[in-house]
């Protein structure tokens, strides 16, 4: 998470350094923190008035990582997640999907150094993949799943896709 000055602090913070330097109960605290300070400070403000937020990652993301990391439960996440951001819940998620070795590659292209979390072992990555492809069948009405293997202008015109006819049944919905 981040999106806010505090929240992107405390990104920095979980992002550099050791891997395996905070538990997942830490990670969680950390992040939830993060989301706090961006809902209050970044997204309550432009849904009060009136504006779309899309979001680069939100509470989905937290409860995938962190129960893949810990294994803490989902019911723990679920409650945080409950206490700390309420009924501000997405519309919809886009769920991007790619094999690891797709991924691995465009990280390896783009020439920048690994945070903590692209750091973590092969068999992680896998589960947190497996966690979100699990999550978009769970939520099938919320979360869409997309081949992000694909070129970026067929990844897009799917994403652009489910926004228009979420967008439109929204709008039909009242």
């Amino acid at each position: 998470p981040g999106g806010s000055p505090g929240a992107e602090e405390i990104r920095h913070l979980v992002l550099t350094g050791d891997p395996d330097r905070w538990s997942a109960e830490t990670e969680i605290l950390l992040f939830t923190a993060s989301r706090r300070d961006h809902l209050e400070k970044t997204i309550a403000p432009a849904l009060d008035a009136g504006k779309t937020v899309i979001s680069d990652r939100f509470a989905d993301s937290t409860r995938v990582y962190q129960s893949v990391k810990g294994g803490v439960s989902s019911n723990v996440l679920k409650s945080m997640e409950s206490t700390v951001l309420g009924d501000t819940v997405p519309t919809l998620t886009l769920v991007l999907d790619a094999p690891l070795e797709t991924t691995a590659g465009r990280r390896s292209a783009r020439n920048g150094p690994d945070d903590a979390f692209e750091k973590r072992a092969t068999d992680f990555h896998h589960a947190v993949r497996q966690g979100f492809i699990s999550l978009s069948q769970e939520e099938p009405l919320r979360c869409k799943l997309i081949d992000a293997s694909r070129d970026i202008a067929s990844v897009y015109a799917a994403a652009w896709r489910i926004v228009s006819q979420t967008y439109a049944l929204n709008e039909m919905a009242g």
